[in-house]
């Protein structure tokens, strides 16, 4: 079985406005990195959509390791998820809930694994994260 990190990150400039993504994918001595954006997005699809990118990059059973700066992304798949779908995809303020393809997508794709979801604080001098937000960051330049 391989033991793959995907490290993530999304940004957006302005709330919703022009978003980027980027996830590495480190696959023992193997570093693979991909990026993108979208003109009219918001960051919390923008972190989605990096795991997600990540989760579609892999293509066997493995062990992944997911370091991301999205507490969104961490509660979201191992919180607040299963109340999600039980409550009829209605979250807390009774209200429904952002990004329900892109959560059903990730749900569908972590199934596969075995995962670990590790935080890593933003913009605290992490070699790895500070890359992943550099390349979602030219995600965002490339389509404007």
């Amino acid at each position: 079985m391989d033991t793959i990190t995907l490290v993530t990150d999304g940004a957006c400039s302005g709330n919703p406005g022009p978003g980027g993504w980027c996830v590495i994918v480190k696959k023992e001595n193997e570093i693979k990195e991909f990026f993108g954006g979208e003109l009219k997005t918001t960051n919390n699809k923008m972190e989605l959509t990096a795991v997600i990118k990540g989760f579609e990059n892999i293509d066997s059973y493995s062990n992944v390791t997911v370091k991301t700066d999205s507490t969104y992304v961490i509660n979201g798949i191992t919180k607040w998820l299963a109340n999600w779908k039980k409550k009829g995809w209605i979250n807390a303020a009774k209200k429904p809930v952002a990004n329900k393809e892109l959560w059903e997508k990730l749900e569908s794709l972590v199934s596969n694994h075995k995962v670990k979801w590790e935080w890593v604080k933003g913009h605290s001098g992490d070699a790895e994260n500070e890359r992943a937000d550099e390349l979602a960051r030219k995600g965002i330049q490339d389509i404007i």
